[in-house]
């Protein structure tokens, strides 16, 4: 199922303001109840757990910092201009 723009731009945004803050209390909880591993296996962790959360909304990301398409192509549908 593809979403369009608007549905992306609004998803990222729930994503970011609500699933990330959770993700990074579940990271740091499960992080903790570990023992304390060294400084460098640590960084490891979070880096690791940095880039697993991206993983199941890359193609909600994906073009969302770039002009509409669809608003593009319906102005120039709008103003008479042909594709080339």
């Amino acid at each position: 199922m593809a979403l369009s723009y608007k549905a992306r731009r609004r998803w990222s945004l729930v994503i970011l303001l609500i699933g990330l803050p959770l993700y990074i209390v579940l990271a740091v909880t499960l992080a903790g109840m570990i023992d304390r591993p060294s400084v460098l296996v640590e960084l490891a962790i979070y880096v690791g757990l940095g880039f697993l959360w991206i993983l199941p909304f890359r193609f909600v990301f994906r073009g969302v910092g770039k002009a509409d398409p669809e608003a593009q192509d319906a102005g120039a549908k709008k103003n008479g201009a042909e594709d080339p």
